[in-house]
């Protein structure tokens, strides 16, 4: 993507000068405009609210997972519109997914877009990095010189970037007041009628459906691993141990996000121990009563060895999970990482281990 333009100029008097195409995979592919003033170029490049098949194609490899760190929208100010200086301003990341929910929830009005560099991720976990905050917002108001576009002082900021941004500080050091704006970007129109946010304006879901959609991210991550662990295990003759490997995957990364809300506990760590216990018993209860021609204590090694390693797995997949919901908070994320990270890497180091004995032993009855 080209940079935008940001320095010094000499002293020019206002004007609109045409030049090339922005080249945003979200934006509506219309040619940016140069706002020269006395101080400061900025560059303002238009967009609009129309998703096209380009951009639904997008959304659909990022929700994928596909070249996860090519979803970005270039930093910078965008107009929707014909905006005039009393036009609103609303600010965004320079993620796809949200740059595009903003547009299309302001679709037909006149407005200016301010896009924050928050490295391609989306407001919420931005804000919690830091990166959507308030440091790169005042970076970004000077970069742009957003004083000489518009003549009031108000930024519409996303609720759930709340945990970034300081509007008091913002305040202080740019002059630009912080007014945050409603959950879902689809409530914008309704907002703006009055810019006061309604209870459910500002109550945060997190359905099924938004559930449901990590799962293709998550679940790209660790396939590969998964079918590698669950092929060797099938090729030593261990088909039991193989299918185990995919339930435990299957228990963090499928079963934990979509029953979330109704697992008993607050925590994410034992909600995703007691989903991998659940899948964890049909193989311990059949390594107890299905080897009847093994010895007891084999018997009773396997069964221990899938309920420590399939629960520590599903546990570990849930505590993932932390970062790609509204349910937690970064004080609430760590006390998790320091409580259970060591249970859970105990669980399945000593679980592994039992597994490699008692595979290694029945190779070597088999010779």
């Amino acid at each position: 993507m080209n940079k935008i333009l940001e320095g010094q100029t000499e002293t020019i008097s206002k004007e609109f000068v045409k030049t090339g195409s922005c080249c945003s995979s979200s934006s509506s592919g219309s040619k940016p405009i140069f706002t020269l003033s006395d101080q400061a170029q900025t560059v303002i490049k238009s967009t609009s609210g129309e998703i096209t098949f380009s951009n639904r194609l997008d959304h659909f490899t990022a929700r994928m997972g596909v070249k996860r760190e090519q979803h970005i929208v270039e930093p910078g100010l965008y107009r929707m519109g014909t905006p005039t200086k009393e036009s609103p301003v609303f600010v965004s990341a320079n993620y796809t997914l949200s740059f595009d929910a903003l547009r299309s929830a302001l679709k037909g009005n006149d407005c200016y877009i301010l896009v924050l560099e928050t490295k391609g991720i989306n407001v919420w976990c931005a804000a919690g990095k830091g990166t959507f905050g308030t440091d790169e917002l005042i970076r970004r108001i000077e970069a742009v010189g957003l004083n000489d576009v518009i003549s009031h002082r108000t930024l519409i900021v996303p609720q759930l970037g709340a945990t970034g941004v300081d509007a008091r500080e913002v305040r202080n050091r740019s002059g630009f007041k912080v007014e945050f704006g409603p959950v879902r970007a689809a409530d914008l129109p309704e907002y703006l009628k009055t810019h006061k946010a309604t209870e459910e304006m500002r109550r945060v879901r997190f359905t099924l459906q938004d559930r449901i959609v990590l799962i293709p991210v998550e679940m790209k991550n660790l396939l590969i691993p998964v079918l590698i662990a669950s092929v060797i295990l099938a090729l030593v003759g261990n088909y039991r141990a193989s299918a185990a490997v995919i339930a435990a995957a299957v228990s963090g990364l499928v079963l934990f996000p979509t029953l979330l809300p109704w697992i008993p506990s607050t925590d994410f760590s034992t909600k995703g121990f007691l989903i991998g216990g659940l899948a964890a018993l049909p193989f311990a209860m059949d390594s107890l009563y299905g080897m009847t021609d093994e010895k007891p204590w084999l018997r009773f090694g396997w069964a221990l060895a899938y309920m420590l390693v399939i629960p520590s797995v599903s546990a570990f997949l849930a505590l993932n999970f932390t970062g790609s919901t509204t349910f937690t908070s970064v004080t609430g994320v760590k006390r998790e990482i320091f409580t259970y990270m060591p249970k859970i890497a105990w669980m399945f180091g000593i679980g592994i281990i039992l597994i490699i004995v008692l595979t290694a032993m029945k190779l070597m009855r088999g010779i």
